[in-house]
């Protein structure tokens, strides 16, 4: 089409979908008005006026309602403007249609009373500060007289999912199953229960302060490390390798010395390194670990089932120290005994 071309309503009914009567009423209605009129009297549109045309019936399809239209409409100047704001009415509706068909689905999936229906709408249609708001309540509620550091509570804080802005129904239907578990009477009096066996030591305090959970941190991401590297197909007799695994091996020592309350000796880490570069998944030891991170995963697993739905992590989940485990046992093997100073206070 050119631009300073005038098209009767005819070839504007057949360049824009609408139909002739459809096209009367919005110049009538003082939605789209004709650029002029030829000798007979006809309409004749312009290539902005059959652009507006087109973008009208989009927002109709799309269920904008006529004073909507009229109102964005009056409030342009240039084509690209109202492009700008059809896209984000199109953003916003599509952001809903997710949401409801989240809500349908699980309709579909379960057993759901009529009232149920209107709080997963309600839960799915949450604002950011509400989610929030709602996890903030629930890990407020789990600590609330909980003898621990206060970094402890905040990192504990910390445990939510982060709902991306084009959500996927899956996400959604995760979202859903996530608030609805956080505001289940019985999970929380469980969680509660938990903590508050588990930090029950006199030393509660000491072993969550920031150091320890910097430790932690620090041992997570040597780990993290280990994982890439064997994923990469490093061998662990290579001096990369057992570089890692001897960070490794000085990080779990400050931990193990942090909690004992002074540095360990030549004997305590040399016994470290054995128990690293031979992991015996019957010693007392391992079974004492099992043993927490079972009652934990059995208690939060679905917690963080749902958040991995919401934000998946690697797969495999290089959080898991079994996926790098027997790597890391052969690079120190291959490093072989060390003697020096104990770890850094």
């Amino acid at each position: 089409m050119e631009d300073n071309q005038l098209y009767p309503i005819g070839d504007v009914a057949r360049r824009t979908g609408l139909s002739v009567s459809a096209i009367r009423y919005y110049a009538d209605d003082g939605v789209i008005a004709p650029t002029g009129h030829n000798d007979a009297g006809h309409r004749l549109y312009d290539v902005d006026a059959i652009a507006r045309l087109e973008i009208v019936r989009t927002l109709r399809e799309l269920g904008a309602g006529l004073d909507d239209i009229r109102r964005l409409l009056a409030e342009e100047t240039t084509l690209r403007d109202l492009a700008t704001t059809h896209l984000a009415l199109v953003e916003r509706q599509l952001r809903h249609l997710r949401a409801r068909r989240a809500v349908l689905r699980t309709v579909a999936d379960q057993h759901t009373t009529t009232e149920r229906v209107a709080l997963m709408h309600d839960l799915v249609s949450m604002s950011d500060d509400d989610r929030n708001r709602l996890l903030d309540e629930f890990w407020d509620e789990i600590t609330d007289g909980l003898t621990v550091h206060p970094a402890f509570v905040e990192h504990l804080h910390r445990m939510r999912p982060d709902l991306p802005e084009e959500p996927t129904t899956e996400q959604l239907q995760a979202w859903i199953a996530l608030a609805d578990l956080v505001r289940d009477d019985a999970f929380r009096r469980e969680v509660r229960r938990f903590f508050r066996t588990a930090f029950s030591s006199p030393r509660s305090l000491e072993l969550t302060a920031p150091r320890r959970l910097d430790l932690i941190e620090e041992c997570r991401r040597v780990q993290v490390e280990a994982w890439e590297a064997q994923r990469a197909g490093l061998p662990p007799d290579s001096p990369r390798a057992q570089e890692i695994a001897e960070r490794l091996l000085a990080t779990v020592a400050e931990l193990f010395a942090d909690a004992s309350g002074g540095p360990l000796g030549e004997p305590d880490i040399a016994e470290l390194r054995r128990s690293m570069a031979a992991p015996d998944p019957a010693g007392a030891a391992h079974q004492q670990a099992d043993r927490v991170v079972s009652e934990f995963t059995d208690l939060l697993g679905t917690y963080i089932s749902l958040m991995a739905t919401i934000n998946p992590p690697p797969e495999p989940d290089p959080q898991d120290p079994g996926e790098s485990e027997q790597w890391i046992a052969a690079a120190l093997t291959a490093s072989g005994p060390r003697h020096g100073p104990g770890p850094r206070r």
